[in-house]
């Protein structure tokens, strides 16, 4: 590669799961000379290279172009996944901010733009067979994170129209999960006082199955590896799926975990999910849940290829070393990942 040699790259949400990984991959590539993260709070955590700003996408007016002047590249992670009771919020801070950041790429002369966008982004699709980047991305619409990240995908397809100048590269990953982020997922889509201990294989004797949750799981790191050769490369563009194998079904986890799978039916599950959110006793909506079992496997070929990427964990490892994030309460020197067993 070439284009980054001696670049200064920008990353928004650089504190969360996804940005810290990406960071420190960035951090530690001699050809990157500097990383400037931009979170809602600065972290006390300190890689080389690496400067922050305190920058709220959702509130904050400040012009953002001026902050991405001179730089190689912006990899746009930042995101809020909370609260889901309130819609409006999260538009405001995930679409709007989006799009904030986009049109000061634009206007800072920002050669390079790399956008997390998610299998989320998908519409409903096989979970027989594997799908690749040309699947609809209309997302589920009943679901605010689908909602919204599929209105991004059109927001750059408006985007690449207008600026063919920039070079923009879509990341559609699985879900991410790595130790560090055990905590802070907790807390995100089980609530502050579901106890981490709690994950334990002896404790989970039968595992629900509930038909068609059957989903990709990838470590967060394999996704960030994946960041930093989009950065790096001169060529790559567009999409790209990023998962591991296997698949997680209950048949899959129930052999990982020692556990036996009871199929429970679809209707029953959502009811549960849906009173407990209701109550908000459980912060994951019944929305997100139904937009899950929609959700297409992806097929990762052209990130093989034209990336030259493949991931280094299995999707078994990737939920081993969660589960052990959970019990352990790991996490790390950022807000968003603190790392907490309960409270």
């Amino acid at each position: 590669m070439s284009s980054s040699a001696g670049s200064r790259v920008i990353v928004t949400g650089a504190t969360g799961n996804v940005g810290t990984s990406v960071v420190r991959l960035l951090s530690e590539d001699p050809e990157v000379e500097s990383v400037h993260g931009l979170a809602r709070r600065t972290p006390e955590w300190s890689p080389p290279k690496t400067e922050w700003s305190a920058v709220d996408l959702g509130a904050d007016q400040e012009d953002l172009a001026e902050r991405f002047e001179g730089a190689d590249a912006v990899i746009h992670l930042a995101w809020a996944f909370q609260p889901t009771h309130d819609p409006v919020k999260t538009w405001r801070t995930n679409v709007l901010g989006g799009i904030r950041v986009f049109e000061a790429v634009a206007a800072a002369r920002v050669p390079v733009l790399v956008h997390a966008s998610s299998v989320g982004a998908y519409s409903p699709g096989p979970k027989d067979h594997a799908v690749d980047e040309s699947w609809p991305t209309h997302g589920w619409p009943d679901a605010a994170y689908c909602r919204e990240k599929a209105y991004l995908e059109r927001t750059l397809d408006v985007f690449e129209r207008d600026h063919p100048e920039v070079r923009v590269v879509r990341m559609r990953p699985a879900f991410l999960f790595k130790w560090q982020s055990a905590s802070e997922q907790r807390r995100i889509f089980g609530g502050r006082f579901l106890p981490g201990p709690l994950a334990r294989p002896e404790l989970l004797p039968f595992l629900p199955d509930i038909p068609g949750l059957r989903v990709q799981a990838l470590h967060t790191d394999d996704a960030a590896e994946a960041y930093r050769l989009a950065v790096r490369s001169d060529n790559a563009r567009g999409p790209f799926n990023l998962a591991a194998d296997p698949p997680l079904d209950a048949t899959v986890l129930a052999e990982l975990l020692g556990s036996r799978p009871v199929r429970l039916p679809r209707t029953a599950a959502r009811s549960a999910i849906a009173a407990a959110w209701g109550l908000h006793l459980l912060p994951a909506s019944p929305h997100l849940f139904d937009a899950v079992l929609r959700l297409p496997l992806m097929d990762c070929t052209r990130a093989h290829t034209e990336l030259g990427w493949r991931p280094r964990r299995t999707a078994t490892e990737v939920i081993q070393e969660f589960l052990a994030g959970l019990r352990q309460g790991g996490g790390m020197e950022t807000e968003p990942m603190r790392g907490r067993k309960a409270g």
